[in-house]
């Protein structure tokens, strides 16, 4: 499936750059499109496919106002009970015809009952063209279902706040932002759609940045995105953002999303979602800008930044792996 939006000013920050936020919440609908089109592709129960999980997505060129954005997706595997969708989001300027590639994200979709929002239905299977195509699936399937497991262990983590802080440290730029959970949030079930909650996420993240380094910052990439559970309308969610780690040139925020049920007195407060987002800071001329290095100041401060330096370094790693030219 293919479809077009044109950015317009609130689509974007004060330096006119899309918002990392409104890229992912175009690239979820569209991903959720075809994968509730795919699940009731046969006769049987009606469903709608929910997000599961982003996989890390780098944004690759920035996108501007007045620009058109491409959004394209297909299906790339099933299980039988989960989607994988590929979207490619390119920008088009309508003066030039210049089109770039803004980014290519992977997402994962578990389909659901109508009737009955806790009944997983099964996934028509798809047609691969080549027998490879479902056992490469089927590799990166179970590597996203481990991954997600081992992330859940994280979910009784929270971000307090701190009198006074001093700049450069974690506590002064961590931000959070509380949302009233509406219909216009949400699916069929009543449950918020994954793209409203990492246009949320983002923009708290940016938030984090830019109270760090106090310049125009953007959204480089978006580590994998795991939603522990749903969010139903009318709940109070609070997205928590705190700085993990810098290097010379990029900020690790990692972003905590926490569900309140107000209006259920038998369900307590719950993660609902968690992620890391990479910004970088620019100059008025889009240069990149140093950014002022993070002061960790308590021990779990530190195992956070050590923790995120290794990430670093391992993306960084792999990219210098992919640029290197084959034998």
């Amino acid at each position: 499936m293919h479809q077009e939006e044109i950015m317009r000013p609130d689509d974007a920050n004060v330096a006119g750059n899309v918002h990392g936020g409104t890229i992912l919440k175009m690239i979820e609908e569209a991903g959720a499109i075809i994968s509730t089109r795919h699940c009731n592709s046969q006769n049987g129960e009606r469903c709608v496919a929910a997000l599961a999980r982003v996989e890390r997505t780098d944004f690759l060129s920035p996108m501007c106002i007045g620009e058109v954005a491409h959004v394209s997706a297909g299906i790339t595997y099933t299980s039988k009970h989960s989607v994988e969708v590929q979207v490619n989001v390119m920008s088009e300027n309508i003066l030039t015809g210049t089109k770039k590639l803004t980014n290519k994200a992977t997402l994962w979709y578990v389909p659901l009952s109508l009737k009955n929002v806790d009944k997983v239905l099964e996934v028509p299977p798809v047609v691969y063209s080549r027998q490879e195509q479902e056992e490469e699936g089927r590799k990166r399937y179970e590597a996203q279902k481990l991954e997600r497991m081992e992330t859940k262990w994280r979910n009784g983590d929270i971000v307090q706040p701190v009198l006074n802080p001093e700049p450069n440290t974690v506590s002064y730029s961590q931000s959070s932002l509380i949302h009233l959970v509406g219909p216009s949030d949400c699916t069929l079930h009543g449950f918020v759609h994954g793209g409203v909650t990492m246009k949320l996420m983002d923009e708290v993240a940016g938030i984090v940045a830019a109270r760090h380094c106090k310049t125009n910052i953007v959204t480089a990439s978006v580590d994998a995105i795991n939603f522990h559970d749903k969010i139903r309308k009318g709940c109070v969610i609070t997205i928590s953002g705190r700085m993990t780690f810098t290097s010379n040139k990029s900020m690790e925020i990692e972003v905590l999303v926490d569900a309140d049920p107000v209006v259920d007195n038998s369900q307590k407060r719950y993660r609902a979602a968690s992620a890391f987002f990479t910004y970088v800071s620019l100059s008025q001329e889009g240069k990149p800008l140093p950014v002022p290095q993070l002061v960790p100041e308590t021990e779990d401060e530190k195992k956070r930044f050590e923790e995120g330096k290794g990430r670093y370094l391992q993306m960084k790693a792999k990219r210098q792996g992919q640029a290197e030219p084959q034998p």
